[in-house]
C-alpha cells in the first residue's frame, strides 16, 4: 500500500530491514532542489517517519548524490585574473642593470667592512708619521742633493704592504664567508663584478696613497726651503706623488687578481709577499756568480725597493721609474686577463 508521503519524497526510501521489500531503483521528484544538501540514509525528513534500523550485519546502501552536486567546479585559467583585481605591477621600478649599479653595490661593501680602515688608516698613518718625522729631524743641509720629496720614500716601503694586504681581502674575503654567491647571484655577469671590485679598489688606494704622498711633499718643501736646499723638479714633484701613488696601486691591484686566482687570503697574501720582497733579496746571492750577476742585477732593478726609489729620483743613476711602472702595469693586466678567465670557467 503507498502512501501519499512517498509521492513526495525527495530522496529515495532506504530499504526497511531484512524483510523489507525488494529495492527499487530510486524514485526522485520531478523537480530537484539543488540548494538542499542530499539526507544521509539514517536521517528521515521531517514529514517522513524515521525508518527502522538496519541490522548490525548489513550494511546500509550508498545511494549517489544527485548529479547536481557531482559537477565539479571549474578552475581559473592561469592568465586570467581574480575579480576586481588586475595584474601585478612591482612598486620598484624595473630597469636592466648596468655597470654603475655594480659599482654602487662594491663601494658599499668595501666602505663598511673594517678590513678596508684598518688597512687604509694605517698606510696613511706610515706614509705621513715617518716622512714628517724625516723631514722634521733633517736639516737643510741634507738635501743638496737629494729633492725634499725624499721623507715620503721610507713610509711607503711599508705602506705597500697594507695595500696589498687589502687588494687580497677585497675578493678573498667574500670566498671564506662565502658571500661570493650571493654577489654573482645578484649579479650573474661575473666580468662585472670584477671590474667593479678592481675599479673601486684602484680608485680608493690611488687616492689615499697620492694624497698621503702629496701632503708629505710638499710639507717637507715647507720644513726646508733655504739656500742651501735644491729645489725640486716637477718630474720629481710628479714621479713622488702621482707615480708612486700609481705603482702601490698597481701593485695592489695585481693582488686583487692574485687573490681572484688563488681564493684563499692566507696563499694570496704569501704569495704577493713573495713578489714584492723577494726580487729585492735574492739578487745579493744572484750577483755572487759571474753567469747569474746580469739576473741579479735585472731582478734588483725591477724590485719593489729600486722602483719606488727611481719614482723618487734619489740617485742621479737611476733612471726616471717610469720603465718599472710599466713593467708592472703590463704583468698586472696579465693577472687580471686570468682572473677573468678563471672567474667564468670555475664553480663558486
Amino acid at each position: 500500500m503507498t502512501t501519499p508521503y512517498q509521492h513526495q519524497s525527495q530522496a529515495p526510501v532506504p530499504p526497511q530491514g531484512p524483510q523489507g521489500p525488494p529495492q527499487g531503483p530510486p524514485q526522485t521528484a520531478p523537480q530537484a532542489a539543488p540548494q538542499m544538501p542530499p539526507q544521509a540514509p539514517h536521517q528521515a525528513a521531517p514529514h517522513q517517519a524515521a525508518p527502522h534500523q538496519a541490522a548490525p550485519h548489513q550494511a546500509a546502501p550508498h545511494h549517489p548524490a544527485p548529479q547536481a552536486y557531482q559537477q565539479p567546479v571549474p578552475s581559473r585559467p592561469p592568465s586570467q585574473p581574480y575579480a576586481g583585481m588586475g595584474p601585478y605591477t612591482s612598486p620598484i621600478p624595473v630597469r636592466r642593470t648596468h655597470l654603475g649599479n655594480a659599482l654602487a653595490s662594491e663601494w658599499t661593501k668595501i666602505k663598511s667592512v673594517r678590513s678596508t680602515i684598518w688597512t687604509l688608516g694605517i698606510m696613511a698613518a706610515l706614509v705621513l708619521g715617518i716622512g714628517l718625522l724625516v723631514s722634521a729631524t733633517t736639516n737643510d743641509a741634507d738635501y743638496r742633493t737629494l729633492p725634499t720629496t725624499l721623507p715620503g720614500f721610507f713610509g711607503t716601503l711599508l705602506g705597500q704592504l697594507c695595500i696589498v694586504t687589502l687588494g687580497v681581502l677585497v675578493i678573498t674575503s667574500e670566498y671564506g664567508t662565502g658571500m661570493i654567491r650571493t654577489t654573482l647571484t645578484a649579479s650573474p655577469q661575473r666580468s662585472r663584478v670584477l671590474t667593479a671590485k678592481a675599479l673601486v679598489f684602484f680608485a680608493l688606494s690611488f687616492t689615499t696613497t697620492t694624497v698621503s704622498l702629496a701632503l708629505v711633499a710638499y710639507a717637507s718643501m715647507g720644513m726646508h726651503s733655504g739656500p742651501e736646499v735644491t729645489e725640486p723638479t716637477s718630474d720629481q714633484i710628479l714621479g713622488a706623488t702621482v707615480g708612486a701613488g700609481l705603482y702601490v696601486s698597481l701593485l695592489g691591484l695585481l693582488s686583487l687578481a692574485v687573490g681572484a686566482i688563488l681564493r684563499h687570503s692566507a696563499g694570496a697574501i704569501t704569495t704577493m709577499l713573495g713578489v714584492v720582497l723577494l726580487p729585492a733579496i735574492l739578487p745579493a746571492f744572484l750577483m755572487m756568480s759571474d753567469s747569474l750577476r746580469d739576473l741579479g742585477r735585472k731582478m734588483l732593478e725591477y724590485s719593489s725597493p729600486q722602483s719606488l726609489a727611481s719614482l723618487f729620483r734619489i740617485d742621479e743613476g737611476l733612471n726616471s721609474g717610469w720603465p718599472q711602472l710599466s713593467a708592472l702595469a703590463v704583468v698586472t693586466a696579465a693577472a687580471m686577463i686570468a682572473a677573468y678567465a678563471l672567474l667564468e670557467k670555475r664553480d663558486v
